[in-house]
Order: structure tokens, then C-alpha cells, then sequence
């Protein structure tokens, strides 16, 4: 089904693949009549020609990358517009889409999340912006409808910001790059790899795109194959896959970390294009004669059966029929990692949810950008059609991803096929997703169509006692598990006919309701500011010395950007940094925000022009240690703050919160074995916290320490590549400092100079 090539591998005619072998010049050769060396065929991907024609640096090892468009969500536009407003912000120099499809439902606080959405539509007016009102449409069916086109290249604040199957090369980021590009700067990578990913046949009647991305996650995610790499869809397998179904695949490349995706082109994107009026946005895309990728995924599609990716993480992964034919050992297996991942804090079971040999599963839901799609939603219909879901426990909600896909499955029946089986049909909306809506009962399984299923992200709440899951699959599949009344079903059971419907895109629905500023700024316009919506609080520039308290110690493999920061309702609050800081890591590690303003009244007390000593009493002991050795160290040079230690953290979304949350509660760095995303990492370098890197296996330290770390500012501004750091031992005979190393990593002169002014909007400001 799917194959990963050991090294890189040319592309040859888009059809032939020729291993990186010492006589590969020689079949090329063969085959083209002509020599290449592998720098010129790098040269030959879809992905090198797009990165170039958007680089300013002119450099194609050191990329600066100006973006042709922007969008985010209301979960992260309040923050990235506050932030360049502080930074000097006068107008969207580049067309910025803010959608409004996170916090569509104000759930809890009053009326805070309809004051972020004006305070969106009248920045769109006061800058020059596009707004697209609540239930009009998901951030990603929106881009795709009206922003994507052939050859661009599109900067979103949601991790699955991905249009590569329109021929867009889109990458989701946390909201400071976003600042970057609307204050004319640049998104500053390295040239990253280019990994093929070659389909060939097509899928059986039943099989869906997310059991195609799910099956490619299953075989990626954990051995990093494509890590911070672009993934570039070619071969003749492409050709049997409707726009619908590349949309579908493609949206879910994030859950692999690779940095974008971008799909070689044809006429069936041509007619999406045409179909939604922009057909001069179609541009035909694909690899050079030879082309050199520095690895290959081959996908045979035919080979794909319905797979599902079972809690607590899309890479999970099994087919629905090696489930159910070994259905209680891969409970158990499951049952046992969760207990990893939910540090034992709940009692986990699903063994008990099988019923006379049968999966029986609690909620079914079809929605977001991931399965809220016309085609997605057509085949559910048709496989539902005639049934009912039953009367008893289990639910099916389906959420069109867009109020014109919503209103072409009204005009062609299917929508009331839907609504006949019992199952309820919702507004465009992300809520389940993230929990922000349908979170199950307690104890119950959900099967989703949708983006994630990281532990609590379906809405349930541990420090409650409370636990709920959600497995991953295929709209398909879901919908013949509702027919079968809540019996987990792969789709290639069904023996009916799933039907191919024409779309018509009605654009009047946009036309009439979402705010087109058409790139013209008043600035005349007032801006709307809720009693929610603070300002960023004040943050110091780096210290010559650091002290620092690990406040949060997290083992798990992968610490996700939800157990970070939570979403759901706590997302309400995003508007005001140090009200949605009390959330922070709270379901993870309840005592998080406490220790962390703990040890931040000795760096208020410091930069107040008091001696910390007076706020925060264990400084005394611990700078008595530390002047034994380093006895110019005072408080006049040294900072004081919280860290945490986890193995890999930063998986999921691109939320900056996950780091800025840290930082206004004091926070100064991060401490890991490596960071699971490009993104996570720089939001910890736009909010002013250190980066650092320590060997696996080696912790030399442990929850509740103080560490020392001499001279971080001058190792910053020389970069330093390793960095002594000490142990702060004040108990026991004698006290000492206890050396270790830390490393930072690459980190580019403006990432440099952002971590020492302190962060993203002290480096503007001066």
C-alpha cells in the first residue's frame, strides 16, 4: 500500500522513479538523452520553482519569503492584529482574510467572542482587510474557494493551512510570522527538503481521502520521514482523484509535520477554478523532466481499504477490518497508551464498548475542513440513504464546510437525505475539532471526520475526571457505522452506489455578506475593543544572566500545543493574554500557573527596581550558591524565570498561545529533546524564549530545580553553540552547582535579535 525509499530519488517524464544510487546519471541518461547533475534536478520540483519566485534573499539556501496572501481564524486574529498594532502597524499590505469559524458560539464569557468578531470586521475596514462573518465558512473551505491560486503562495495562523492540491504552497504558522509579513518582513527559512510522494491506481468504491492521509500519517509521523519538508503529490495516480479528494488527502499533511504540500495540476483543478469563477487562477503545475526529491512515498491508492486512527493521535493508525478481526487486542494496546498520554489520571476503557463481538461507538461527526467537503458529504448521503441512526445513544452531526456547499447539497437532495436518518445537519463551524462543540458523554467514542484527536481536544475535561476519545476516519465509513446504527463499519461494506454529483458555487452568498475592503484602508475607522480584548503586557529584553525554575517536567513521546494550552472553551479567552495564561498547561499539569508566578514576582520585583530577594525569599539561598562561583552575578544582571522540560514538544496546531501563554507568566525558555514543529519552535523565538536543546537521555535536572545560565546573552548575540548551564543545589553539604550543556540550535540574526530584545514586538518597536 505504501512503500518509504531509503535516501532520495529522481523523478523522470513524472513517471519513472530512479533511486539515488551511484549509477542513477547513468539511467537518467538512458532516458532523457542528456546528463543532470542532482542539484540541477532539485531544481526540477514543483515546490523549488514556487520557493524561488517568492524568495527575496537571493539565496536559495537562505530563504526570506514574501507571502501573497494571509489568513486566519478568531481564535489567533485578535492576537496578530494587537501585536502589529503595537509594532506600528498602518495597513494590510497584502490581502488578509479573517474568518470567524473557531468561536462561532458564545458558549461561556458573556459576550467576548462576538466582540472579537467586531473587533475583526472593523479592523478589516481600519487596515484594508477581507472579513467573513460567523457560520459563512471555515477558514480553510473559504481559501480555498476564493484565495488559492496557481503558483502562490498563502500564510495562515491555523496549522492546516494547506492549498497544495490548488497548485498553492500554504503553510500554517503561529500568528507573530503573520505580524512579520504585515510589517513587510519575511518568513526566513532554510531551503527545506522536498519529499515526492508518487500515487499510482485509484481507490476502491468506499475509500475516502482521509483513509488514504491516514494511511501515508501511519507510515511517517513517527520515524519523521517528512518532518519540516515539503511533500510534492505527483505520479499518474493523481489523475483518478477529484479536487474534493486531493483537498481531502492534502489537508491532512499536517499531521505528518511536514512544512507544506503542493500537488502537481491538471484539468479537473482547472475546473474547480471555473466552477467557482477564478479560472485565471489555474496555473498548470508540474515536475520537471527530472526531478530530485530527497525521499519518496509511493502510494498504491487501489491498495487503500478504510483505516482509522484510533485515540490519541492521527498516526494511530489501523485498517476498520484489522480492527474488528482483532478487536480486543487493539483495545487493550490502546487502553494502555492512553494511560501514557492521560498520566494515568483517569480510568480509560474501551474494551466494555463491545457488544456481542461488535464496536459499538457513541458519536458520529462529519465536519471542518477535513470532511465538511461537497463530495465527503454526497457519498455519506448516499450511503445513509433509506436508513435511520437509531433511537438509543448514538448521534450523527455533519457540518458543510461552507454555506454555498451547504446550500448546493439543499438544492440536490442530499441534505435531506441527511436530515431523514435523524442525524442533525449544522452550520459551518470548527468547534469539533477542537471541542468547542458536540463534546461526547463521559466515556463515550466518537468517530470523526475531522483534523485531530489529541487527548481532552474533543471538549473533556481531566482535571474533572472526566474522559472521552475520539478515532479518526473517513466520512464514508462513518456514515455506514450510522446506517449500522453505531456498529463500526468500513465503508467498502456498502454494496449500493456512491453517485459523483456536479457543484455549482453560488458566489451571491459571499457576495452579500462577507466585507471586501478590496485592499482599501480607512484610517478613519474606529476600531471596536471589547472589555475582553487587552493589550500584550510589558516583557523585558534578555538579562546577561539567567535563573531559572523548571516548573513543568512532561515525559510523554509528543506533548501536543493543546496540552500546552488548551482549546475549546478556554479559546474564548484568547483576547486577553494573562486571563488565557491562567489556563496554560492546565490539563496536563495543573500546578503549572501557580509555580510559574511563583518565581515570576522575583523578575517583576527586578524589573521594578527592587531586589528580588524581597519578593520571592528562596532567591537568596539560590544566588548565595551561584556567587560562589560567579560572584558578579547580582540582580542587576540576572534574570529570573520559569522553564519547562518535555521530550518533544509542539505537535498540532499553530497557536502561538502555547508559547506566549508561557511567556507573559514568566517564562523564558523551553527545554526539549527536539520540538515536534518548525511552528511550535518559532513561537517560542517571537515571544522571546530560548529555544534550548538538551540530549536525549540526559536530565540532569528535575521538577521544581533552579538552573543557572552564565553569559546567555552574550551567547546568544556570539552564537555560542553549546551553552554551560548549572544546577542550583542549595540543600544538603556542600551546595553546588552542578554543570551541564544545552544547545540552541540554528537560529538566524533577526530570530537573534528578536530573543534578545525580548521578544517579536520589542524588536519592532525599536
Amino acid at each position: 500500500m505504501i512503500n518509504l525509499m531509503q535516501g532520495g530519488a529522481y523523478l523522470v517524464n513524472g513517471r519513472d522513479i530512479i533511486a539515488d544510487t551511484p549509477d542513477a546519471g547513468t539511467a537518467i541518461q538512458s532516458k532523457t538523452g542528456k546528463a543532470i547533475t542532482k542539484k540541477e534536478a532539485a531544481r526540477g520540483t514543483i515546490a523549488y520553482s514556487i520557493l524561488e519566485s517568492h524568495n527575496t534573499s537571493g539565496s536559495m539556501e537562505k530563504l526570506k519569503i514574501k507571502f501573497d496572501k494571509l489568513t486566519s481564524h478568531d481564535i489567533t486574529f485578535v492576537g496578530i492584529i494587537q501585536t502589529a498594532r503595537a509594532s506600528g502597524l498602518t495597513k494590510f499590505p497584502m490581502p488578509y482574510v479573517l474568518t470567524n469559524c473557531h468561536n462561532s458560539l458564545c458558549a461561556v464569557g458573556g459576550t467576548i467572542n462576538e466582540d472579537d468578531h467586531m473587533f475583526g470586521l472593523s479592523c478589516a475596514k481600519k487596515y484594508g482587510g477581507i472579513y467573513v462573518p460567523p457560520h459563512q465558512a471555515v477558514i480553510h473551505q473559504f481559501a480555498r474557494e476564493m484565495l488559492a491560486g496557481g503558483g502562490k503562495m498563502i500564510l495562515g495562523s491555523d496549522s492546516h493551512t494547506r492549498y497544495g492540491a490548488l497548485g498553492t504552497m500554504a503553510i500554517g504558522e503561529g500568528g507573530p510570522e503573520l505580524v512579520k509579513q504585515l510589517l513587510n518582513q519575511t518568513y526566513d527559512i532554510n531551503m527545506p527538503g522536498v519529499v515526492g510522494v508518487y500515487l499510482t491506481g485509484e481507490p476502491v468504491q468506499g475509500v475516502g481521502p482521509q483513509d488514504v492521509a491516514l494511511a501515508i500519517i501511519g507510515a511517517v509521523f513517527a520515524n519523521g520521514y517528512v518532518k519540516n519538508k515539503v511533500m510534492e503529490f505527483v505520479g499518474p495516480g493523481v489523475a483518478a482523484l477529484s479536487a474534493d479528494f486531493r483537498i481531502g488527502v492534502d489537508v491532512m499533511t499536517t499531521e505528518t509535520t511536514c512544512l507544506s504540500s503542493i500537488w502537481q495540476t491538471d484539468d479537473q483543478i482547472k475546473e474547480f477554478y471555473e466552477i467557482h469563477g477564478r479560472s485565471e487562477e489555474y496555473e498548470q503545475l508540474t515536475p520537471g523532466q527530472v526531478a530530485y526529491y530527497d525521499g519518496m512515498i509511493t502510494v498504491d491508492l487501489s491498495k487503500v481499504r478504510p483505516m482509522i486512527a484510533m485515540p490519541f493521535h492521527p498516526s494511530n493508525t489501523y485498517t476498520i477490518e484489522e480492527l474488528n478481526a482483532n478487536l480486543l487486542d487493539i483495545l487493550d494496546e490502546t487502553e494502555k497508551r492512553a494511560q501514557v498520554s492521560l498520566d494515568g489520571a483517569v480510568q480509560f476503557h474501551l474494551k466494555d464498548k463491545v457488544k456481542n463481538g461488535k464496536f459499538q461507538v457513541d458519536q458520529g461527526i462529519i465536519a471542518g475542513c477535513a470532511g465538511g467537503g461537497f463530495e465527503n458529504i454526497c457519498a455519506a448521503a448516499d450511503i445513509l440513504k433509506g436508513k435511520y441512526i437509531g433511537s438509543d445513544g448514538f448521534t450523527l452531526s455533519v457540518y458543510p464546510a461552507s454555506m454555498p456547499v451547504y446550500m448546493e447539497l439543499i438544492k440536490n437532495g442530499c441534505a435531506a437525505a441527511i436530515l431523514e436518518t435523524g442525524a442533525v445537519m449544522k452550520t459551518a463551524f470548527c468547534g469539533p475539532c477542537f471541542g468547542a462543540g458536540d463534546t461526547p458523554a463521559n466515556n463515550a467514542f466518537s468517530i470523526r471526520h475531522s483534523t485531530r484527536n489529541f487527548p481532552n481536544r474533543e471538549g473533556s475535561k481531566l482535571q474533572n475526571g472526566q474522559i472521552s476519545s475520539v478515532a479518526l476516519m473517513d466520512a464514508r465509513s462513518i456514515a455506514a457505522t450510522a446506517a449500522n446504527q453505531g456498529v463500526l463499519t468500513p465503508a467498502t461494506e456498502f454494496d449500493g452506489s456512491i453517485g459523483k454529483y456536479k457543484y455549482h458555487f453560488d458566489s451571491n452568498i459571499y457576495a452579500n455578506r462577507v466585507f471586501d475592503s478590496h485592499g482599501v484602508a480607512d484610517p478613519e475607522a474606529e476600531i471596536v475593543l471589547g472589555p475582553n480584548i487587552k493589550d500584550w503586557p510589558e516583557m523585558g529584553a534578555l538579562p546577561e544572566n539567567l535563573v531559572l525554575r523548571v516548573v513543568s517536567e512532561i515525559h510523554d513521546p509528543v506533548t501536543t500545543t493543546d496540552e500546552l494550552i488548551p482549546s475549546g472553551e478556554t479559546s474564548s479567552y484568547r483576547s486577553n493574554p494573562l486571563g488565557l495564561a491562567e489556563f496554560a498547561l492546565s490539563r496536563k499539569d495543573p500546578a503549572y500557573v501557580g509555580r510559574a508566578k511563583d518565581i515570576q514576582k522575583a523578575e517583576k520585583a527586578r524589573m521594578a527596581g527592587e531586589h528580588p530577594c524581597q519578593a520571592h525569599p528562596d532567591v537568596k539561598p539560590v544566588m548565595g550558591v551561584i556567587k560562589q562561583q560567579f560572584p558578579d552575578a547580582n540582580h542587576t544582571n540576572t534574570g529570573f524565570g520559569s522553564t519547562i522540560f518535555a521530550v518533544k514538544p509542539g505537535d498540532g496546531s499553530a497557536r502561538e498561545q502555547a508559547a506566549s501563554c508561557q511567556k507573559v507568566l514568566g517564562g523564558w525558555a523551553n527545554i526539549a529533546n527536539e520540538y515536534a514543529t518548525k511552528r511550535y519552535r518559532s513561537n517560542l523565538i517571537n515571544w522571546g524564549m530560548l529555544p534550548f536543546l538538551i540530549q536525549e537521555g540526559e536530565l540532569p535536572f528535575k521538577n521544581l530545580d533552579y538552573l543557572f545560565i552564565p553569559g546567555i546573552k552574550a551567547a546568544v548575540e556570539n552564537k555560542t553553540e553549546e551553552i554551560k548551564a548549572y544546577v542550583v543545589k542549595t540543600e544538603g553539604q556542600p551546595s553546588e552547582l552542578r554543570e551541564f550543556t544545552l544547545k540552541l540550535g540554528e537560529l538566524t540574526d533577526e530570530e537573534r535579535q528578536i530573543i534578545l530584545k525580548g521578544c517579536l514586538i520589542n524588536y519592532n518597536r525599536v
